[in-house]
């Protein structure tokens, strides 16, 4: 089985890849809730939404989130209704949030409702958010504003400067059910390339989760989610010096650190730009290897994936953490 830590473009478009070359019954996605927040009274899961909408082939193919073919109707009328629409929702975005809300009133868990909503856009994979628990990503702003992560990202565009990321509820939180199975019981653990602090640092802040990484016999592999110094997508460049990080590939493996070292990764891919990185990679007691991370072609994303998968399987079954001595 193959698990994958998961939020946010970059790693729906991974998935796509992974998805072409292992069957997605044989996959579990782990994905943030950080981001997770209530709007209109509707709870709204982007990270899984924008995962379920890439691979059941319905996102948006400009903006590469939100669905395609989709219609502004409702926010709109809520505009003229004196509604400030800092986070634009679409009317078929909409009928998700209202479906998800309406069951989690009845009593379901998010992990139930997000399982009928993959069965309802005919994905096989399982999604598994990594807590039914309320985990909050949190911005505190040099300003001394305490925000959540969306007004921060899309509210004020990211532009105040971050002081500090909290990931409000992650000590309390519980792992959902499923999650640390899928990982004590893995073949390979992916680490996708989403954003380190706002995508996979809250999975990783649920103690569970983290005890789970660090005993599993399977290889932790990671894809750096930055090429020649750029952030792919997103604001990693605002987040990572926050946390200590340099805004590089070696720095992210750095900030994650080897497993054997008491950090997340056995393994890190960087792209092929930066190449010269893997002497440094592998200073910091990982395997590491270069390839092309820029998934904009699917074929591009399956030879990822199977790069990934290689690493994944490459450590002889007796030297992995737990076998034989």
């Amino acid at each position: 089985m193959v698990v994958v830590l998961a939020g946010g473009v970059g790693a729906a478009r991974f998935l796509r890849g992974l998805t072409a070359v292992v069957a997605p019954e044989d996959i579990t996605v782990i994905v943030n809730v950080g981001d997770d927040l209530e709007l209109h009274g509707l709870r709204i899961c982007p990270d899984l939404d924008s995962i379920t909408y890439w691979l059941a082939g319905l996102v948006h193919p400009e903006q590469q989130w939100g669905r395609a073919d989709e219609r502004f109707t409702v926010r709109d009328e809520l505009i003229r209704l004196g509604h400030e629409p800092w986070f634009t929702l679409g009317d078929r975005d909409l009928a998700l949030h209202v479906h998800r809300t309406a069951l989690l009133r009845e009593g379901m868990a998010l992990s139930a409702v997000t399982a009928d909503v993959t069965r309802r856009h005919g994905l096989t994979l399982r999604l598994l958010p990594v807590t039914d628990d309320r985990l909050e990503t949190r911005i505190h702003t040099v300003d001394g504003r305490d925000l959540h992560f969306q007004q921060w990202w899309v509210g004020e565009r990211a532009v105040p400067d971050v002081a500090r990321v909290e990931y409000r509820g992650a000590q309390a939180a519980r792992a959902a059910p499923g999650v640390v199975e899928a990982i004590v019981d893995a073949d390979v653990v992916i680490v996708a390339p989403s954003n380190p602090v706002v995508s996979v640092a809250p999975i990783t802040a649920v103690p569970a989760v983290a005890a789970a990484l660090a005993s599993t016999a399977a290889r932790v592999v990671g894809v750096s989610p930055i090429v020649g110094g750029r952030v792919v997508r997103g604001m990693a460049h605002r987040l990572l010096p926050a946390v200590g990080a340099d805004v590089d590939a070696t720095g992210v493996a750095a900030w994650y650190g080897a497993r054997s070292s008491g950090g997340l990764l056995d393994a890190w891919i960087v792209d092929s730009v930066d190449a010269g990185a893997l002497p440094d990679v592998r200073a910091l007691g990982m395997t590491a290897s270069a390839t092309d991370t820029l998934m904009d072609d699917p074929d591009i994303a399956a030879a990822l994936a199977r790069t990934v998968l290689g690493l994944g399987h490459a450590w002889p079954q007796d030297d992995r953490p737990g076998g034989p001595a």
